[in-house]
């Protein structure tokens, strides 16, 4: 049988809009990503033989972190052992149970496991979350520049309250921030270690916000208000550096436990983001309801990977070894990139810097080449045109700010190491040299 070629068939549909073909509010409101555009931009031209540093996607190389071998063992074996079925909705009990054991030994929480839902990825979680607390018109609390809460609020009609922030307060808000709004407020949103800006929330300042919220809440409860609850994104806690110190809110205020949803999982910590086993633990007869949730879009990881993670983390000695390795791996790396950074401003005497790496994999970088002249006479007038002036004349790819809405982080721009070596990361030094001295 000759394969019937719908390609004209199917192009003609390319000049309809969205409310011609029928497509719901939410599809047409909803936008890419900017920042997977912009990398597989880099990945186009790479591809054509572009020489350039990818710097864009948080993600890590297989080169340069490969994946933990036991771990990579134990997926094996769970396929060996023929561990290719559905999972249960709510996960596999031995990894919701290494999970409890986890945040035992390492964040002196003892959870039940009722508390703990998987999930394939972090991303779940989070819409989970939105989905089971979210009514249309609902506010939702958050420091922008931020990683999609943007994207959730639109998908679920809330109503987004973004504070901007500044390198002042390493891009973090605070207690005086969200006051003004804690009545009206549905949900907090809190990510640290922070993407983009690899900065990391003080324990202080996260206790001050946890015993607001069991203030505000106890309040809520005498009016029968809905419950007010924090979002707490976590996913990098375990890459911390130089001594600086990662806390949960309910470490340090343990009445906020009911209110609290924390996101994490294997992607980051273990560099498996492709094996999609992600975690959320938090209050049960909120889990319970998330379960529901989705199960209905099929969003559970995979069984053999679930039963892996579990074996891996019942072994504190591997933990421990791997947690060292990487922390060292990303540490050297953004310590390196920041050294670049440091050495560029003082050889060219442009106004670029770098926040000190606190924690994930990313370097927050300020380049401010307004009114600077290409060497093709072009003029950069805004972080598009420093985008693209990185691109062309130096070979290194960011992501600006405004790819994680925060439109008016004038010159800030986002640099991940996970899929670059040590030795790329001080060559970033040699390009930018190079680059910024044809500048007028």
């Amino acid at each position: 049988m000759t394969p019937y070629d719908l390609s004209t068939l199917l192009s003609s549909t390319d000049t309809q809009s969205g409310d011609q073909r029928g497509f719901s509010r939410l599809a047409q409101s909803m936008i890419p990503s900017e920042i997977l555009t912009i990398a597989y931009d880099v990945r186009d031209r790479i591809a054509a033989g572009a020489d350039i540093l990818n710097l864009t996607v948080g993600d890590f190389s297989p080169q340069e972190f490969p994946l933990l071998p036991e771990l990579q063992d134990a997926v094996k074996k769970a396929l060996d052992d023929g561990q290719s079925n559905y999972p249960p909705a709510p996960g596999v009990l031995e990894l919701r149970t290494a999970v409890c054991e986890l945040y035992s030994q390492r964040l002196a929480l003892r959870y039940p496991v009722d508390s703990v839902l998987i999930a394939g990825g972090a991303r779940p979680i989070i819409a989970g979350t939105y989905l089971c607390l979210i009514n249309p018109g609902d506010q939702v609390v958050y420091g922008i520049p931020s990683w999609n809460n943007d994207h959730y609020c639109r998908m679920t009609q809330a109503t987004p309250v973004e504070i901007p922030t500044t390198e002042t307060t390493n891009f973090f808000i605070f207690r005086e921030n969200i006051r003004p709004h804690l009545q009206t407020a549905r949900l907090i949103a809190l990510n640290t270690p922070q993407n983009p800006t690899g900065t990391v929330l003080h324990p202080k300042d996260l206790q001050e916000i946890a015993e607001m919220v069991v203030e505000e809440n106890l309040r809520r409860a005498t009016c029968g208000q809905r419950t007010l609850y924090i979002l707490f994104d976590h996913i990098y806690w375990l890459l911390t550096f130089d001594g600086v110190e990662h806390a949960s809110p309910v470490q340090l205020v343990p009445e906020c436990a009911p209110y609290v949803i924390h996101v994490d999982g294997l992607s980051k910590a273990f560099a498996a983001t492709g094996l999609r086993v992600g975690w959320g633990v938090g209050p049960p007869d909120l889990m319970k309801r998330m379960t529901s949730v989705l199960t209905h879009m099929g969003a559970w990881a995979p069984r053999p990977e679930q039963i892996a993670t579990a074996s891996i983390l019942q072994k504190s000695a591997v933990v421990d070894r791997h947690i060292q390795h990487i922390c060292n791996e990303t540490g050297v790396r953004l310590r390196a990139l920041s050294a670049s950074i440091d050495n560029v401003r003082e050889t060219t005497g442009q106004n670029i810097t770098a926040i000190a790496p606190e924690g994930a994999i990313y370097l927050s970088i300020h380049l401010d080449l307004l009114g600077k002249v290409r060497p093709d006479g072009k003029t950069i007038t805004n972080d598009e045109d420093t985008l693209a002036f990185l691109l062309d004349e130096a070979g290194v790819a960011l992501v600006p700010f405004r790819g994680f809405g925060a439109p008016n982080a004038q010159g800030w721009f986002r640099a991940s190491v996970g899929t670059v070596s040590r030795a790329q990361c001080e060559e970033v030094r040699d390009r930018l040299n190079r680059a910024f001295s044809r500048l007028t």
